[in-house]
């Protein structure tokens, strides 16, 4: 379906192609957020790892690098730094003294808990700007894709 004056015929290509209009989409909502942590001094990388642990008793390394988007080398040096900080800890999981878990501190739960309110006030005012049947139906297929592509394939 075109979005312009064009014929469907000279459409570009990323108009109509879901892998570009999810990053697009993305890229354009989430450069709002991104401007409000850096003014707080806040990294991209940083609140991700802290808004998955929002929640949660303990998550992995490797848990928090897929959630987070980052590669496990990566998270692990980004952890380091969060430990350092007072953000997150470390501790042996209950049942595996092999896993290590991470969690929030009590540092790292204040202030994810004011990073949280910034990110839900910023949710509603970007779904605000779409009808509200919209706005529930995108949540809904973006949860149904995530769950469908997340599980092993067959074959």
């Amino acid at each position: 379906m075109p979005h312009s004056s064009q014929s469907p015929d000279s459409e570009r290509f990323v108009d109509d192609y879901l892998l570009y209009l999810l990053a697009r989409a993305s890229h354009l909502i989430s450069a709002e957020f991104h401007d409000q942590l850096r003014r707080r001094g806040i990294s991209v990388p940083v609140w991700r790892v802290l808004a998955s642990l929002v929640g949660s008793t303990g998550e992995t390394v490797t848990g928090l690098a897929a959630t987070c988007l980052l590669q496990q080398p990566t998270m692990t040096k980004l952890l380091d730094r969060m430990v350092r900080d007072g953000l997150v800890k470390r501790n042996q999981d209950s049942r595996d003294r092999r896993v290590v878990r991470v969690a929030l501190t009590t540092r790292g739960d204040l202030l994810v808990s004011e990073l949280v309110q910034l990110a839900r006030q910023h949710e509603q005012e970007v779904l605000a700007r779409h009808p509200e049947a919209e706005a529930m139906a995108i949540k809904e297929l973006l949860r149904s894709i995530v769950a469908r592509q997340a599980r092993p394939r067959r074959g």
